[in-house]
């Protein structure tokens, strides 16, 4: 038995493919813990699973920085100073704080592992060059940050560099990327001249590249078909987890009609801006031989959004479970959440993306370029854009057929399991490792 240590933060499509593979763990006998918020505490003790709060680290700072990068931004754009400003307060900011809590916890506890996302820095750039515990990586995202010839840097969903032109777009983004992270990455590494370590001489993301394992819930084909990524890197497939698994479907869904098309439109669990493809597809799918179901997010009041006049085939609710919907819809609108599109794409969904924020774009352009989804900028999700889209992926089998496709090869994958499996692989080789160092000490 072995014990893992996961440090994510308090969001819920954070939490849920860390719940994922932690139930996967703990089914093959293993301990597991999380280090997160003690609002999480509802969610992860009933699992079985222990939770070390944050504790140093003050949690009013990072809210604070993320509805503040979400709430200022233009739809569909983040100013790259407002997203390099987040990731300075909140990312880099938090280190010392995150470092601080992550020791006393390997302490106490004594993991085999720390399972850390891509977004919790103080594993992945101090604690896995000065702690005896392997540091690996499970990232909440749809691919692989670590940078390489196949893929465009992360941010604006820039076309995969396979041309001449995309290559130089690549090229001159992640410059300008660069030097716009210079003041971060000189924070970053003064945190690890703290350490006694010394300065980075690439970019957060590269270093990612010399932790011994990195997991990608998502798989290869819908990641730009990589093929320059170091072997620690492993596309495991989806990781799914919804805490309302086994109770019942509501009832009102049997009782709306089946000859038609469902369409399911969400803006996700957390959503801080005006909320226009919500509203656009109010407007632009009402009264059309398709049932729409909407859901606002639990945070938020749906008599408040001003969506106006509600047609008869429009359902409004705040959530549904997903694996209770999804099954039934011939469509998925979406602003493109990882958990959500991952979901849709498992169950052979196809999905319109109006991308906002944060991965969104870049989770936009993998799934379009698999050929499984049409993307919507904010500009242009208008009820008549919104309504044209949905016509056109319902009336195109492509589209169908692409999301069939990525979920065989979804289908392929192991997930939770496999990923489980690969943390013990990796807690087995550190724990002989341990055992030949002190034997070689004797």
């Amino acid at each position: 038995m072995a014990r893992y240590l996961f440090t994510v933060w308090p969001f819920v499509g954070h939490i849920n493919p860390f719940m994922s593979v932690a139930r996967a763990l703990k089914a093959r006998g293993h301990e597991v813990a999380f280090y997160s918020s003690e609002s999480t505490r509802a969610t992860i003790e009933p699992q079985g699973v222990v939770l070390f709060p944050f504790n140093h680290l003050r949690e009013a700072p990072i809210w604070e920085a993320v509805q503040a990068a979400e709430t200022r931004a233009t739809l569909g754009w983040h100013s790259p100073r407002l997203l390099i400003r987040a990731f300075r307060d909140w990312l880099a900011g938090t280190l010392p704080e995150q470092v601080a809590d992550i020791q006393e916890i390997i302490e106490e506890w004594r993991p085999d592992v720390v399972v850390t996302e891509t977004g919790m820095w103080g594993p992945i750039v101090i604690l896995g060059e000065t702690s005896p515990v392997p540091v690996a990586i499970l990232t909440t995202l749809m691919g692989c940050l670590i940078p390489g010839p196949d893929a465009p840097p992360g941010g604006p969903g820039l076309p995969s560099p396979r041309t001449f032109r995309t290559r130089l777009l690549a090229k001159a983004v992640t410059k300008l990327g660069d030097v716009l992270a210079v003041g971060v990455r000189r924070h970053v590494n003064m945190i690890r001249a703290s350490h006694g370590l010394a300065p980075m001489e690439s970019s957060v993301n590269a270093h990612m590249a010399r932790l011994p394992l990195y997991l990608i819930p998502s798989v290869r084909e819908i990641d730009y078909d990589r093929r320059d990524l170091p072997p620690s890197v492993h596309y495991v497939g989806p990781c799914v987890w919804n805490k309302a698994d086994g109770a019942p479907a509501p009832a009102w869904l049997d009782q709306l009609p089946t000859d038609e098309p469902w369409v399911h439109v969400t803006e996700g669990t957390a959503h801080y801006q005006d909320p226009v493809v919500l509203r656009a597809a109010a407007r632009g799918l009402a009264n059309l031989p398709m049932q729409a179901i909407l859901t606002t997010g639990s945070q938020r009041d749906p008599d408040e959004l001003g969506l106006g006049p509600i047609a008869p085939n429009i359902r409004v609710e705040r959530w549904v479970s997903h694996s209770d919907l999804l099954p039934r819809c011939s469509v998925l609108v979406t602003t493109g959440g990882a958990g959500t599109v991952l979901t849709a794409l498992q169950l052979g969904v196809p999905l319109i993306i109006v991308p906002t924020h944060w991965d969104k774009p870049d989770n936009a352009r993998r799934v379009v370029e698999a050929g499984a989804s049409l993307r919507l900028t904010p500009r242009r999700c208008t009820p008549a854009g919104l309504r044209a889209a949905v016509e056109r992926v319902l009336n195109e089998p492509s589209f169908r057929l692409n999301a069939r496709r990525i979920a065989r090869i979804m289908a392929d994958h192991p997930g939770p399991v496999g990923a489980a499996e690969l943390l013990e692989s990796l807690a087995m080789r550190s724990s002989t490792a341990s055992e030949r160092a002190e034997t070689l000490a004797h």
